[in-house]
């Protein structure tokens, strides 16, 4: 579990749902992240997670309810949000330090500050520079692409990161190396994370906050020491699988 010592609210949804043909994808949703917090949003597949997360991201508006994400609008949420996903999404004919580089170089960061920063960043998620940075997305391995996805969403320093399951498409023993390193990046930085995962092990390995989501429903909100004690029967199914 990673500590938090600030007691200032990031996100906050109060009442959201979001419907779609008539269908919630999620219902009535009501929680608190605080600054420094990760919490890890559980649950299976279609339970409404990536849908939450995109309410969070406004990529999706609620149907009814509101979403509170440090005061920010809807254009400098765009920017102050670092977003890793599964895919990764790196630019295919950018090099390694183009990718990193991009929203800092939106932003009209000058030259040497980007280059600096994406050289500082690179370090910090073990690539060296030298080897990696006028490398292609192609030249790497699954897990130095991953890295890459989190150095490209931490380059403008934002203070919030959303991930969404962005270490399920590796392997266990890399999975496991980017969960560790991922981990103490946090304890380092301080950054509010939320991330998305179906994974018992890794929701109790990085979450300070466990979000249990079952269709469309947060049915268990809990420091992991809690949920670990929960007797709804979707935690149970969780837990046993631990």
């Amino acid at each position: 579990m990673i500590p938090v010592n600030n007691h200032e609210v990031a996100v906050e949804c109060l009442d959201v749902t979001y419907r779609l043909n008539r269908r919630h994808l999620v219902d009535k949703l009501n929680f608190k992240v605080l600054q420094g917090e990760v919490l890890v949003l559980l649950g299976r597949s279609g339970s409404g997670k990536t849908t939450t997360m995109k309410l969070i991201n406004n990529l999706l508006t609620p149907s009814s309810g509101e979403v509170l994400v440090m005061g920010w609008d809807s254009i400098q949420l765009r920017r102050k949000i670092g977003y890793v996903i599964q895919e990764i999404g790196l630019f295919p004919h950018f090099t390694v330090e183009q990718n990193v580089g991009l929203v800092p170089k939106l932003e009209g960061w000058e030259g040497d500050r980007i280059k600096y920063r994406v050289h500082q960043l690179l370090e910090l998620l073990n690539l060296d520079p030298q080897h990696f940075a006028k490398r292609y997305p192609h030249q790497l391995s699954g897990g130095q692409r991953q890295r890459v996805g989190v150095a490209r969403a931490l380059a403008a320093d934002p203070p919030l990161l959303l991930m969404d399951e962005p270490f399920g498409a590796l392997d266990p023993i890399t999975r496991l190396e980017l969960q560790r390193e991922f981990r103490q990046l946090q304890q380092q930085l301080g950054k509010t994370v939320i991330f998305v995962t179906h994974g018992i092990q890794e929701a109790f390995f990085l979450a300070s906050k466990i979000g249990l989501m079952q269709d469309g429903r947060l049915v268990e909100f809990a420091a992991p020491d809690q949920f670990i004690k929960s007797q709804h029967p979707e935690a149970r199914a969780f837990l046993e699988s631990f």
